[in-house]
Parts: C-alpha cells; structure tokens; sequence
C-alpha cells in the first residue's frame, strides 16, 4: 500500500503545527519542511480546514493552527479522509472495474481487510503520539519555524524600509 502524496503532506502538515502550539503558521512557514508548493498545501489545507483538523485565518495576519489538541486528532481520521477516494485495486473502481473475475474473486475481501486493519491501526495514533512526544521531529520542525520567522521578519523590515 502506498499513500498518496496529499496524505504525506497533511501529516506534515499538522506535524508542523502541532509543534508550533500557541502561533499562527502560513503556508510558506511549512513548505520547507513539507517539500511542496504553496498551491498543493493551499489544497490540502482547504481540506483540512473544511473536516475540522485545521483552524485558518485569512487576511494580511492569517495562518493556520490546529483546530484541536494533538491528542484529538486521531492519524487513522486522517488517512481515511485522504485515502479513501483512491481506490485500493482496479476491483474497488466502481466505473473502471473491467476485471474478468469480480463475479468469484476474493482478493478484494482480503484487500479489504488488510487496508481496514491498517487504518485500525492508525486510529491508536494520535498526533500528539506522534510528534509532542518525539523530541527530534519537535526540533527539526521548529528549526525550519524559526529560520522562517526570523527571514520573513528580515523581509518584513525591508519593505518597511523601503517604503521610506
């Protein structure tokens, strides 16, 4: 089983504000560390917003922080509302399903099964479990926040300064 890249980058992405508690994040805070375009987290962000994982603010002050405590946010939740449009096999397709042996074929029920075992086991993972509790990620990720707010502070200064 292979996750999709939208998947990969929400797990980034509430990584990042989970360890970025009490602040507001923008997209281009967590594009470093998530290895993505600002357009593919706007994406996925939106999505995240709209299922209640993310709180965003919009406006000249905006960004986005979790919209629950990292114990809340159950990994197995996450992996659902992302996978769970992209079909395991062609067997799961309802329109493109041209296989000969849907009609006697049990790989599906076993596919089935495996992914649901799968997902059971993330629904024992919280966010919380995952990166407050590691101090190694908690540092990598804090270190792209704070090389991304010291910059945009630099940057900000300069358009102040150019202005005069």
């Amino acid at each position: 089983m292979r996750i999709t890249k939208r998947t990969n980058i929400a797990i980034r992405i509430l990584m990042f504000c989970a360890v970025n508690p009490g602040r507001l994040v923008t997209k281009s805070d967590i594009a470093g560390p998530c290895n993505a375009s600002e357009n593919h987290l706007a994406q996925v962000i939106n999505r995240l917003g709209q299922r209640g994982f993310l709180h965003t603010q919009r406006g000249r002050n905006g960004g986005l922080r979790l919209a629950r405590a990292p114990g809340e946010i159950v990994i197995g939740d996450v992996f659902r509302e992302f996978e769970s449009e992209v079909p395991l096999a062609e067997c799961f397709a309802d329109l493109d399903n041209s296989c000969p042996l849907k009609a006697a074929c049990r790989l599906r029920l076993a596919i089935r099964d495996a992914a649901e075992a799968f997902y059971g086991h993330l629904d024992g993972v919280t966010l919380m479990r995952w990166c407050v509790t590691m101090p190694r990620l908690r540092q990598s990720l804090a270190r792209f926040a704070a090389n991304t707010s010291h910059k945009r502070r630099i940057f900000a200064l300069a358009r102040h300064v150019a202005v005069f």
